[in-house]
This record gives structure tokens, sequence and C-alpha cells, in this order.
């Protein structure tokens, strides 16, 4: 069963197309990334998708309800926490419980029930009176999720919601995520962080408001990735990149990390060329070269690559 549909979702500013005729469907209790550049219409989408946004064309049934028609029950049935923190920072974390709370009808023991499980996710206990502003990041970011799922609602839309977090707090709020799905909420997350992606149960690429690819991580790397992958650790990852995206052994090149990454075709016999290639013709130290196993990045990079060369 499907917790979202959307059909032909499209959304113009003027000349400028935000959203190109997307369609897609999430199914229920599924976490479901939503991933791409800044830019890439992501969070337009998203505004579409909550009722916040009305489109030029097309529509979406979210929890049955249309976003054109109904947008008003759409935003009723669903929890949204936006790019910027949904919280009030001059509010005490009480406050801020007590008005998200109120905002979504609980109010008596049924707001008190929840407002007990959102400190304790947010390891908030004891700290209700504290300024919502003077909070880590990451313990804000488990507060506002807590206040935007407050009611229960089925569906959850959460918009970078890891943005400018610290690794350890994003993998603790991704844990809260599945906790979500567990039990049987359905999660729309955008990230540009790829490597999130890995937890989703299914995933669209998007680029310049257009779906560029679908599917679960493992699909998506069978289906795209043809050739081997290689990860290169040399004294100078620029100078590198320059000279190996010129062999006809290379498909394409990209930088991770510190690292480059390339992606390889039959020409190469054997990886000692490389270490050939960057030390004796260049003086370039080569520390590590091994095949990997591909990942989002490399696909998204890859499929970008594919775009602009056919344009």
């Amino acid at each position: 069963m499907h917790s979202i549909e959307v059909k032909n979702l499209r959304k113009e500013f003027g000349n400028f197309v935000a959203v190109n005729d997307i369609s897609f469907n999430v199914n229920s209790g599924d976490i479901f990334g939503f991933l791409g550049a800044n830019g890439a219409g992501k969070t337009t989408a998203i505004k579409m998708m909550c009722g916040i946004l009305a489109p030029t064309s097309g529509d979406a049934l979210v929890h049955g309800f249309s976003i054109a028609k109904d947008p008003s029950n759409v935003k009723l049935n669903i929890g949204y926490m936006s790019q910027r923190f949904s919280l009030y920072n001059d509010l005490s974390v009480v406050e801020n419980i007590n008005f998200f709370g109120g905002v979504y009808g609980l109010s008596g023991k049924d707001l008190e029930k929840r407002k007990d499980w959102v400190l304790e996710i947010a390891n908030l206990k004891n700290e209700e009176k504290v300024l919502t502003g003077s909070l880590p990041g990451g313990i804000k970011q488990r507060l506002a999720l807590g206040t935007a799922v407050i009611h229960k609602p089925k569906i959850v839309f959460l918009d970078e919601p890891t943005s400018g977090v610290d690794p350890l707090s994003r993998r603790a709020f991704w844990e809260l995520i599945q906790n979500l799905s567990s039990e049987g909420v359905t999660v729309l997350v955008t990230t540009h962080y790829l490597e999130e992606a890995e937890y989703c149960n299914d995933i669209i690429l998007m680029d310049a408001g257009e779906i560029i690819a679908n599917g679960s991580s493992k699909v998506m790397k069978e289906k795209y990735l043809k050739n081997d992958i290689l990860e290169i650790e040399c004294s100078d990852v620029i100078a590198g990149l320059e000279i190996l995206e010129k062999q006809n052994f290379v498909e394409e090149t990209s930088i991770f990390g510190n690292n480059i990454h390339i992606s390889i075709n039959k020409n190469l016999k054997e990886l000692n060329q490389i270490n050939t290639l960057l030390k004796s013709s260049h003086n370039i130290d080569v520390i590590r070269v091994q095949k990997i196993v591909p990942t989002l990045e490399d696909v998204f990079i890859h499929l970008l690559e594919k775009r602009r060369n056919a344009k």
C-alpha cells in the first residue's frame, strides 16, 4: 500500500521550473530517501507534498488526501520538520513541546504522555526549562523531530534534518528514524549526505528538478555502474586527478575525500600501471590503489556526468 502517490508534480516560479513533472510512490512504513545536491528541487517538492506550496500542475495523494484539492487535511495527517529547525529558540524546551502539541490538538493526559516521550527521545528529562536556543545542535534536532511527530502522524517529512550536525548526532538521529519506521510510520527524508541514503528502503536521485534515478541503493549501484571503481590514495590528489582523467583506461574521475575515485575499462591491464604512471612519469607518490565497493556518490557522479555530456 502506498502512503504517498506523486503524479506529474510540477512547480514553476515565473520562467524557472523548480520541479519538472516528477512521479513516484512511497510504500507505507518505508524510509524513502529524496536525494540531490542543493538546488535540485527537493525542498520545493516536499513543500508541495506537505500542502505548503500549491503545485503549478500535477497532484499527489498523501495519506489519501490530494495536495491540490485538500491541502488542509494533508497538513493534519503528517509531521514536518523543515530544513531550518522548526523550533522557537526564545522558548524553553517545554514551551516548544506545549506549543506544537496544542497546534496538533493535543491536551490533558494525551499531551502529558507525548511530552514525556519527546523529552525522553531528546535526552532532555529534567531540562524542560532550558532555552531551546542554547541546546547543542544534535539535541535540538531530536527535539525538533519529537515535536514534528508529537501527534503520532502516519507520515513524516524531514527536510535536510541532519545538515550541520556532527556525525555521532547524525547516527543517533537515524536510529530514531528507523524506530519510527519499525512502528509503521512512513518517513520521507531529503539529504545531500549520500551515505545516509544507505539507511533508506528506496531512493530517488534528483537533479535540476528532475528524477534521474530511483530504486534501492543496491539496485542503483548494479543498474548504473557497469565498470569497476578504484580508489587511489596519493601525495597530490589534484595533479593525480588531472593526469588520470586523460588516460584511455579511465571512464570517469572524481575526488572522494582525500582520495581519487576512477571508473576503469578493459584498457587497464593491471593496477601497477597507475603506480608507474603517477610515480615514474610525474613523481607523485602512490600510497594505495584498490578496487572498492561503489558508493551512491559514485552513482550520482556517473549519472550527472552522463547528463552533462548528453547536453
